[in-house]
């Protein structure tokens, strides 16, 4: 499978964006799709997760209640709406797909990455 993010760019504190992960390839049904994280210096670290056919979402402490993750089955994309934005946000955001037995958010757990997006929140 390969997995093509976009939708990064340029906001102001406050501000929103929406990233879209399209998938090629074999079908997504039933793999966890994930959105991790990367700023300069640090480890990449999970955002959102969200199982492909049950529809359950899982998010970091960081980011609950402003991002939100979804999927749209019959393009084969996931989405992550990220509302209220910070600086703090500021970083290249990577989707990957996780497992299809088991649920998992580690970072580990996921075999196929997208190029990454950039998210830049200004102060």
């Amino acid at each position: 499978v390969q997995l093509q993010a976009c939708g990064g760019g340029l906001v102001q504190a406050g501000g929103s964006l929406r990233l879209s992960c399209a998938a090629s390839g074999r079908t997504l049904s039933d793999y966890v799709m994930g959105w991790f994280r990367q700023s300069p210096g640090k480890e990449r670290e999970f955002v959102a997760a969200i199982r492909w056919s049950a529809g359950y979402t899982d998010y970091a402490a960081s980011v609950k209640g402003r991002f939100t993750v979804s999927r749209d089955n019959a393009k084969k994309t996931v989405y992550l709406q990220m509302n209220s934005l910070k600086p703090e946000d500021t970083a290249v955001y990577y989707c990957a797909r996780g497992p299809r037995a088991y649920y998992s958010i580690s970072l580990a757990d996921f075999d196929a990455w997208g190029q990454g997006t950039h998210v830049t929140v200004s102060s």
